[in-house]
Formats: structure tokens, sequence, C-alpha cells
């Protein structure tokens, strides 16, 4: 490994955006990444996409930030450089990475491929790492990460549409998978539209469940349907329309982080049905209690996966030809977009040029 001074030496220059202060304006970057390790994988950024903890984290809404913060969890690019202990991947190869680049690796979640629940989970970025280190996120132009902590990205996957997915891909593919909705057949109802919404859609679709969308907004039903395969679409405001497909579900999958009722997406479950809460709200949600014990239903929740089950969604995802809807931008149009984000003014997900748009603002 040679001296701490040595190591400094060969310390990666790294550049990105980075917030500064719970204002949450992204600005040019200057630091460093390790060197590659003897386990690591180091590849050129190509794309990232934006993700709406993103937006929560640059701002510290969840008290947990630290600054300077570059985000970016949806990370994608090409090996530039792997240690001399690396097994699985090689120089060319399309690789990403997603929420976590780190686990103690010895606990039982780690011991069942469920790093994502480990106690010592270490985020792609604003987390510590194993050496004390800030992490670092993908809106930079070059990555560095434990080999067991990236996913290979088939060929036929864009890489700019399967960024999103090792995050949002993810999140709504493990539920479906732990729970039980992936069977054919079944019926399962999807809450909000966005960036998770319309990927748990579309995941659904090809393990061959009946989808309804459940929405707040009467606009989204033709894209639903029409663009992403929706078998049915509901106005979560219209009773009447709840009242009709009362006790019809499987399952929920519930991606909304805003506060919003709980009551009548209970009332959508058959008997033993399991409504899954994927979004973070900042305040607690009310829980009515009574509809669970009639019905003997499950209020769940889900957080990411593990390496081994994020590396099998990205597989089915090439297999069904599933990537997400998104925008492109270029790296200076940040902040624009995460102001638009806010106001949910995005179909469905960000994704910024990193390889084209990065190095022009570097002079700056």
């Amino acid at each position: 490994m040679g001296t701490a001074e040595e190591q400094k030496v060969q310390q990666k220059k790294a550049f990105g955006w980075a917030a500064r202060d719970t204002s949450g304006f992204l600005s040019p970057f200057n630091f460093s990444r390790r060197a590659t390790g003897d386990k690591d994988v180091t590849f050129k950024v190509v794309y990232c996409g934006i993700c709406h903890s993103d937006l929560h984290m640059i701002k510290n809404e969840w008290g947990v930030s630290t600054y300077p913060l570059v985000p970016g969890h949806e990370i994608v690019g090409v090996v530039t450089e792997i240690g001399s202990k690396v097994e699985k991947f090689k120089v060319g190869d399309r690789v990403g990475v997603g929420c976590m680049v780190g686990s103690c690796r010895s606990c039982d979640s780690c011991a069942n491929n469920l790093e994502n629940y480990c106690p010592k989970m270490i985020l792609t970025y604003g987390g510590t790492y194993y050496d004390g280190t800030t992490t670092y996120g993908g809106y930079s132009d070059i990555m560095v990460a434990d080999e067991h902590f990236i996913v290979r990205i088939p060929d036929n996957l864009p890489l700019d549409a399967a960024a999103p997915l090792l995050c949002a891909g993810i999140t709504v593919y493990s539920p479906l998978r732990y729970y039980g909705l992936d069977k054919p057949g079944m019926h399962v109802g999807v809450v909000g539209l966005g960036g998770l919404g319309h990927v748990a859609v579309k995941f659904a679709k090809a393990m061959g469940v009946k989808v309804t969308v459940i929405s707040t907004s009467p606009n989204k039903k033709k894209e639903a349907i029409e663009h992403l395969g929706a078998d049915s679409f509901l106005v979560s405001r219209d009773q009447d329309e709840m009242q009709a497909v009362m006790s019809t579900m499987d399952g929920i999958i519930d991606t909304v982080s805003a506060q919003h009722p709980l009551m009548p997406l209970i009332g959508l479950l058959k008997s033993h049905g399991k409504i899954v809460l994927l979004g973070l709200s900042e305040k607690p949600l009310e829980l009515p209690v009574f509809p669970l014990l009639v019905g003997r239903k499950i209020v769940g929740g889900s957080a990411i996966g593990g390496m081994k089950e994020t590396q099998e969604m990205i597989n089915f995802a090439a297999k069904h030809n599933i990537t997400a809807d998104i925008e492109v931008i270029p790296i200076d149009y940040v902040n624009t977009a995460i102001e638009r984000l806010v106001k949910a003014d995005v179909r469905y997900r960000f994704v910024i040029d990193i390889a084209n748009t990065m190095k022009s603002s570097s002079s700056s």
C-alpha cells in the first residue's frame, strides 16, 4: 500500500459539481479520488441520473448531509483501470454504481446478499468510507469503487437510459420480488407516476402482472395506458372510481414521497394484500389499523436491493428492454433541473451527460 504520503501522490484528480451549503446550489468542485486499490475498479463516468434523494441531500432536508457534497448514485460509465485482484471486470467494460459503495461484508444481511440492509452500509455519496474519507457521488468525471459494488451493464441497454435503474429500478424491482407481487395474473397498483412509478409499471408488466396506475392527476391517464402499458388508471381523489375497484388488488407499490392518506389505498387491497411504501415522506403517515385487521393486510417497506439482486434486475431489464424515460441534460443545467424536479416537471428522470459536458466547465 505504501506510506500515506505515497498514497496521496497516487490519488486521482477528480472534477465534479458540489453543493457547499444548505442552499443546495451546485457549482464546479475539484477534489481527489483514492488510487485504484487491489479490488477497486476505476471508471470514466459517462452519465449520472438525478434522483429525488439528491434533492433532499443537497439541502440537508434529512439532517445527515455534510459539505461539500457531490451527489449522484445512478452512475454509469466505462472501466479505465482495475486493481490487481479484480476478477469480474476488465478495462473497457460498461459498468454502473448505485446507492452504496461499501458494507461490513460479515453480518447476516451481507451474508445473505442484502448489503443494502447492513447497519454499516456506506452510501455512494455523503457517507464515510472505510479509510475515514467522505464519499463523493457521480456528478463527477471519474469513479472508484470496490468491484463487489459494481454492476455490469449489458450491451443492449443504452447507458443513459439504464442509469436510473441503479436506484429507481432496483427500488421497485426488489419489493415486487420479495413480497411475491411478481406472479403472472396478479393485480398490482402503482401509486405515483414519477421516476420510480413509471419504472415499476414496466417491471410489473414484464413479470406478467396486471397493473393499475393510481394518481392524483387525471391528465396522466393517456400516458400511463398508451405509453407505459398500464392496464388501467385510477384517479385517487375520485371516490366513485376508487369505490368501484375496492378489494381487487393483490398488492400496491406506493412510490409517493409526499404526505398522503393510506386509508383509501388499503381499501383497494384484497384480503391478505400488501401495500409496500417506497417514498420517504418528511412527516409520518397516518396508519389506520382497523382495515388491516379485518383483511389481514400488510404494510411493508423496502429500500434498494443487494448487489446480487441489483445485477439480476439489470439483466432482467436488458432481457425485456426496460429502460427509464429520460431527459438528458448538460451539467451546467443541473440547478435548473433540480428546480424543475421540485415541481415534478420531468418525464421521468433527468440524466446528466457527464462525458460530453463536464469537461467544458472544468476550465471555469
